[in-house]
């Protein structure tokens, strides 16, 4: 019996050697020697993940075929690719691959962004774009983006009144995004300490951060499933874990405005209006539905906008020339006897591409969020088999000399005229696109111009070192130096 035992697993490993090095389907991309079992993964081992695609994508071309364990990924970092995929094949690139954290984060894949395409998706996405992310929306909730933004710059004059003072950029991004995310999304500020504490509220938004920030990528067990079913590492336990703490606190700010009473005239809040929807439609907007819908909103739009203020912040002390062009901007059209508004952003062209170049060099998801192919097509003519995962480089992408002039320099000016469709992707494309990209640009445009309209900034030194997570942050924190601008004194002191 147990010679049997030893000849099946003698057989199962050649068996896997077979499909590794010779099983190929004709006219798949490039791809590089795999090994057994683990496939590619061994080349991801000492580089982030986006770093070590560039590598490969750089030796292969733009199109590379990979083996992660058992999964088959496709990545691409070409705009003629990226438009293939994301136009005529977008359909069968709709849904996305299960795992491990999906399954115990996205409440049974009832969450937006992880809902396969299809009649709950639908639904999901029109709310979201009409009742969260509409024009009308955002005029709706401009007021909460301006309170909080002078907030910021309230607390900045505290500091800074009698002197240049040195701030923390990281924390007060964070501060700002998550005020911004909770007060539209249940109505209460995520950290709202009497005499602004800092201690005390840096440990509220990092008990904030602690509940939200474990996100649904994947992980070594997704592609390699035994390691799953042997409790590697304890990964799935800490998850468990993690959603239970989660869920509870999520479902005790529903219990919470239910306990006040829904305004079912006067919809304050997200949560406000889901739970009008739940009266109407409690099939489909179940409490699990609702609190998919609120973790969305507090990952996709607290980490990334914050990451991205502060490397905005960083560019500008980088590149003085550009601050002072900005500034000269806001001036000329704002002027100094008020405070920019929400409603100035659409006049002021050369902030929003001070923002878009931000966001090209250092895009928040350097990788968008992967799909999953619901059945074999080709790109860029080459056969994709079904169930493979498509990753876009978007780091890649943005910083490839074939696609962008002089990439790594910092300028603005590229984005005054030039059109960049397919080559531009800070929030992903076509249906899976990021809703909320209007938002999230809002609120960093905001943000920085309001802090490059009420103070004069320096550094005495900048480190713009990388570190690349499911947001691409900086390594090290942006301590700058500010002190208020003599012409807007006094409406600060006003705040």
């Amino acid at each position: 019996m147990e010679s049997l035992y030893y000849l099946f697993i003698t057989f199962s490993f050649i068996f896997l050697l077979y499909k590794t090095l010779f099983h190929r389907t004709k006219n798949q991309p490039p791809a590089p020697f795999a090994l057994p079992i683990i496939g590619h993964l061994h080349k991801l081992r000492n580089k982030p993940l986006p770093l070590a695609l560039q590598t490969l994508l750089s030796q292969y071309g733009p199109i590379v075929s990979l083996k992660f364990g058992c999964r088959s990924v496709l990545v691409v970092s070409s705009p003629s690719l990226v438009e293939e995929c994301f136009t005529k094949n977008d359909i069968t690139f709709a849904n996305r691959p299960r795992s491990m954290a999906a399954d115990h984060f996205t409440y049974n894949y009832s969450s937006y962004a992880w809902a396969s395409y299809g009649d709950l998706w639908r639904t999901l996405r029109r709310f979201t774009v009409t009742e969260l992310f509409s024009s009308n929306s955002l005029r709706r909730t401009s007021a909460i983006r301006e309170q909080e933004v002078c907030r910021l710059l309230h607390r900045l004059y505290k500091v800074s009144a009698y002197g240049k003072q040195k701030v923390d950029m990281k924390f007060l991004s964070s501060l700002l995004m998550c005020n911004v995310m909770m007060r539209a999304t249940v109505g209460k500020p995520c950290v709202d300490v009497e005499d602004e504490d800092t201690e005390a509220e840096k440990q509220l938004l990092e008990g904030f951060k602690d509940r939200f920030f474990p996100t649904v990528a994947m992980n070594i067990c997704d592609f390699i499933p035994f390691l799953r079913k042997i409790g590697f590492k304890g990964i799935e336990k800490s998850m468990i874990k993690t959603h239970n703490i989660r869920d509870e606190f999520l479902q005790s700010l529903i219990d919470e405005i239910r306990a006040k009473g829904i305004n079912k005239e006067e919809k304050r809040s997200a949560a406000e209006t889901l739970l009008h929807l739940q009266e109407l439609e409690p099939g489909v907007y179940t409490d699990d539905v609702i609190k998919s819908i609120m973790v969305l909103m507090f990952i996709a739009g607290v980490e990334t906008s914050a990451v991205a203020l502060e490397w905005a912040m960083s560019l500008l002390l980088m590149y003085p020339e550009i601050l002072q062009k900005l500034k000269a901007e806001i001036d000329n059209y704002v002027g100094h006897k008020r405070l920019l508004n929400d409603s100035d952003l659409i006049k002021l062209p050369y902030l929003r591409c001070v923002v878009n170049e931000t966001l090209r060099l250092y895009p928040p998801t350097p990788l968008i969020l992967p799909r999953l192919s619901s059945e074999a097509c080709r790109v860029g003519g080459f056969e994709i088999p079904k169930d493979t995962v498509l990753l876009v480089n978007v780091w890649a992408m943005h910083r490839d000399p074939n696609v962008w002039e002089e990439p790594s320099e910092f300028r603005p000016e590229r984005f005054e005229e030039e059109q960049h469709e397919f080559k531009f992707l800070p929030f992903g494309m076509g249906r899976r696109a990021c809703p909320g990209a209007g938002m999230g640009t809002r609120i960093i445009a905001l943000a920085v111009g309001s802090l490059i309209q009420c103070f004069n900034w320096e550094h005495d030194g900048l480190d713009m070192a990388q570190h690349f997570g499911l947001s691409l942050s900086k390594a090290n924190p942006l301590a700058a130096i500010c002190c208020p601008r003599q012409e807007f004194v006094n409406l600060l002191s006003q705040l």
